[in-house]
């Protein structure tokens, strides 16, 4: 305050005033984000910036990083996060971090409707929405064209004629995966901790049966590529991004979403409770849903945005990679990840740990 300090009463009250108004002016015209690498890209920041008036200042970071600053300051810091769907309730819960996303303030019309519902049920608490989806993306399987006829679905990879040409990771997103495509429903089962048990153990006994197909369980997603770009392997379940990007390269290998449907992640809009420019925060999601937007966002960070009709903008070979792998079927049918139960993940580390062990 000592740039408006004024040293008689009358003048004192008049610079008071202008203090006020122009520390509300500086905050009005910031923007504080906490995201993900490629999330908000430089030419779309200036952009932005240029259009509104708003200076953006960006934060790189993940999950556990944002939970752990925003806990540290009780929500203060930052006036927009990018937290992963399935970390919001769970830590607004212990936490309380968000304030409730009034979506009447969102242009809703821009976003995929699958996307914003299951995002509006996996981060609803106590009737109030703590989140909007921004950015996701899928597991499902990336296959050679001559074995792409024969598999269809993540239990097709145990198909006898694809003994040693498949490889998956030992991770719960496999074990989810199967579930879905033996016909069950894992994620109806979060809440029943036995009958999640009998569900797992079935799985169990399929990726044991199942271990002769495997040529390694891929560790990392470069060996991932590697082992598919020399037709060592034929088949496996991996991400969508890595199968686009193999796509790119070699026109035989494209990424397919299973019968039984992707497993999706969303990361988020979140608002943090302290934020001091909501306004702020409410545009920037407005500006980077728009599709021309969006698709600049997507070259960025590799993955599509929920912008509807953003595919249209992304690179000719990137959009026929991606129509390829997601008609409006399989986009309806992507099995979103809820949040984990406390314990779940627990139970799931002994299972692939005996499939490990498993000769």
């Amino acid at each position: 305050m000592d740039k408006y300090w004024v040293r008689n009463t009358g003048a004192w009250a008049m610079g008071a005033v202008l203090a006020v108004t122009l520390i509300g002016s500086a905050q009005a015209a910031e923007l504080r984000l906490i995201t993900w690498g490629g999330y908000a890209p430089d030419d779309v920041v200036a952009e932005f910036e240029k259009s509104t008036g708003i200076d953006v200042q960006v934060t790189l970071s993940n999950n556990e990083d944002m939970i752990s600053k925003l806990r540290a300051t009780g929500g203060s810091g930052f006036d927009l996060a990018q937290p992963s769907q399935d970390r919001i309730v769970g830590v607004q819960r212990q936490f309380n971090l968000y304030r409730p996303i009034d979506l009447s303030k969102i242009n809703t019309d821009l976003i995929q409707p699958s996307m914003l519902k299951a995002t509006k049920e996996s981060t609803v608490l106590d009737n109030n929405v703590y989140g909007v989806p921004a950015v996701w993306g899928t597991s499902g399987l990336i296959v050679h064209n001559d074995v792409a006829g024969e598999v269809q679905d993540y239990t097709d990879l145990c198909k006898p004629d694809l003994a040693g040409k498949i490889s998956y990771r030992l991770k719960r997103p496999t074990l989810i995966g199967f579930a879905f495509a033996m016909g069950e429903n894992p994620f109806a089962a979060y809440n029943d901790t036995a009958e999640y048990e009998n569900l797992l153990a079935k799985v169990e006994q399929k990726l044991i049966d199942c271990k002769a197909n495997v040529k390694t369980y891929w560790t990392g997603g470069d060996q991932l590529l590697a082992l598919l770009r020399t037709g060592e392997v034929k088949a496996a379940m991996a991400w969508d991004a890595g199968g686009w990007k193999l796509n790119a390269e070699n026109a035989d290998i494209r990424f397919i979403a299973p019968k039984s449907g992707a497993l999706g992640w969303i990361d988020t809009f979140a608002l943090p409770r302290k934020g001091e420019n909501e306004d702020a925060a409410y545009q920037w999601i407005n500006y980077v849903m728009q599709p021309e937007v969006a698709a600049r966002i997507t070259a960025a960070a590799g993955n599509f945005t929920a912008s509807k009709g953003s595919e249209a903008f992304v690179t000719p070979t990137l959009r026929d990679a991606y129509n390829q792998s997601f008609d409006q079927q399989a986009l309806e049918n992507i099995k979103w990840y809820p949040p984990v139960p406390a314990g779940l993940e627990t139970i799931e580390g002994r299972v692939l740990d005996r499939i490990q062990a498993a000769n």
